[in-house]
């Protein structure tokens, strides 16, 4: 998708700080509102454009850039050095900041409706943990630090999607998942880590990504709106 459909704007946190979130908006009334968020290599070219996805499917959608804490306007590629430095930046926000900053975003988007949230890789599990903490209907793509929260009370629905490849999420982590919320969908695929990031030729994995999409678009139909 364009990121045409989008604009920047200044959100408001819990901190002193602002920082700049993405916001896409639809063509029509939306359905409600979808807090998309990043992997560690900040509100890039791909998140802007999965950003664009769910607002073309209906929804205003909001990426917040958490390393607007550290650094403004951090865009990394997929090279070694950048994947190091994600980390890195990924770290020393930490996880309750970035919750933070995912109730900034979704109270920056209310009239919308209900809002839920979508992440990827590390995004991922700060998406998980806005189900249990947030109590916001939730969408983990291949969240690899989901293992150390898996004793957490969801206080919504949360949909997770592996890929079947993943060196990081092996299957006895898989089958985690599923012992610790046999009540959620936990989706795999024929696809390593990161296959829904188009961008990414190493990685993405066309059939997989589609299908993820729909089983997502039909979760937040449910959940949403």
């Amino acid at each position: 998708m364009s990121s045409a459909t989008g604009e920047q704007i200044r959100l408001n946190t819990a901190g002193m700080q602002c920082i700049g979130a993405y916001l896409a908006k639809p063509s029509a009334k939306p359905k409600g509102g979808i807090v998309v968020v990043q992997e560690i290599f900040g509100v890039n070219s791909h998140v802007r454009a999965v950003a664009d996805g769910f607002a073309a499917a209906g929804y205003v959608a909001i990426a917040p850039p958490f390393f607007d804490h550290i650094e403004s306007d951090v865009e990394l590629d997929y090279a070694p050095a950048s994947f190091a430095r994600g980390k890195q930046l990924a770290s020393d926000v930490g996880i309750e900041r970035a919750l933070e900053d995912v109730a900034s975003a979704a109270d920056s988007i209310k009239s919308a409706g209900k809002i839920g949230v979508v992440g990827y890789c590390w995004g991922g599990t700060v998406a998980f943990l806005s189900a249990a903490r947030l109590g916001l209907p939730a969408v983990s793509y291949y969240g690899a630090r989901n293992v150390s929260f898996l004793g957490e009370s969801l206080n919504a629905p949360v949909q997770f999607h592996f890929g079947e490849r993943d060196a990081s999420i092996p299957p006895e982590a898989v089958q985690r998942h599923r012992d610790a919320y046999p009540q959620m969908e936990i989706y795999t695929y024929p696809a390593g880590h990161a296959f829904n990031r188009d961008i990414d030729g190493t990685h993405y994995d066309a059939p997989s990504a589609q299908l993820a999409r729909q089983r997502t678009l039909a979760f937040f139909a449910k959940h949403v709106g």
